[in-house]
């Protein structure tokens, strides 16, 4: 599966989610955000968006799909597709339609990956010859993981986010992703987290090692994402949910971002495993559980 393709008049692009294998806090920034160092990979699980001729009206943006996301300027992929053709001086009517199958809130990027999506298919659409520069530059304007979705499949983030170090490790893996019924404030995880600077430094050299060494299997096995206990603190039921999991066997259980998504990796690679571990899930939590795989771009 190709992210973008082209039929007729219209131009249909994927937006793939993602997953932070590990999640280091550096600290507390002067600019009031937190340093990062994040391994980010996408997986195959998509918003789907379609850009087609509009009727005159500038920028038209339509929202479909399981998953509400706010309609008219207040969406990312509006302000994307805006900044974009008021950076290249255009004045095309587009017609846009998002359909959302990936829920906000749960720290899989989905926002960020549709204003990737957006500036990567008007570019194409519009033959507007942006090269990759141009187009980091615009996306570091409107979050710090978009640059990510412009990148990838697996990278290195540092800074807010926006620094991306592509990792050339091919880097297969089949994974259960837990997606609870419930919407996580990233500012408010961010205002509750407590810095721990011994245990920065001694998982930081613990990365960067196996970094150096291409193991990021082992990054894995890290399971370790320093926004936890703030999240947890938040959301008590969550802390629940993961002990529920990881009594079922399926493994150890990682939160990705600031949450509420939790995934566990099906070591394995067995997918009738996967199907019998989300179906335990499903019955011990209620919890909707995705199986995904690695994105191969």
């Amino acid at each position: 599966m190709e992210q973008i393709s082209l039929r007729k008049d219209a131009l249909s692009i994927l937006a793939p989610a993602k997953i932070n294998l590990c999640l280091l806090v550096a600290g507390r920034r002067p600019d009031g955000f937190h340093e990062l160092e994040t391994v980010m990979a996408k997986i195959n699980w998509y918003d789907e968006i379609l850009i087609q001729p509009g009727h005159g009206a500038g920028i038209e943006l339509t929202c479909e799909g399981p998953c509400w996301a706010p309609a008219g300027e207040e969406n990312i992929v509006h302000r994307a597709a805006k900044l974009l053709l008021e950076t290249c001086h255009s004045d095309a009517d587009i017609r846009i339609t998002l359909r959302k199958n990936i829920p906000a809130g749960t720290g899989l990027g989905s926002a960020s990956s549709d204003a990737a999506a957006t500036l990567l298919g008007l570019n194409r659409y519009l033959h507007l010859n942006l090269e990759q520069k141009s187009l980091f530059a615009l996306a570091a304007q409107l979050g710090s993981d978009v640059s990510f979705f412009l990148n990838g499949p697996l990278a290195l983030c540092t800074g807010k986010g926006e620094k991306v170090r592509k990792l050339d490790e091919n880097f297969k893996f089949l994974a259960l992703l837990i997606v609870p019924d419930i919407s996580v404030s990233t500012k408010k995880v961010y205002e509750h987290y407590t810095h721990n600077s011994v245990l920065y430094k001694r998982l930081s050299a613990q990365l960067k090692l196996y970094i150096e060494q291409k193991k990021i299997d082992l990054v894995v096995k890290m399971c370790t994402n320093m926004l936890q206990e703030s999240c947890f603190n938040l959301e008590k039921s969550l802390a629940e949910l993961r002990e529920t999991v990881e009594s079922l066997g399926v493994g150890p259980c990682c939160l990705s971002g600031s949450g509420s998504s939790m995934f566990c990796f099906i070591e394995s690679g067995d997918e009738r495993q996967a199907i019998r571990c989300k179906r335990r899930i499903k019955q011990q939590t209620g919890c909707e559980t995705v199986i995904v795989r690695n994105n191969h771009w």
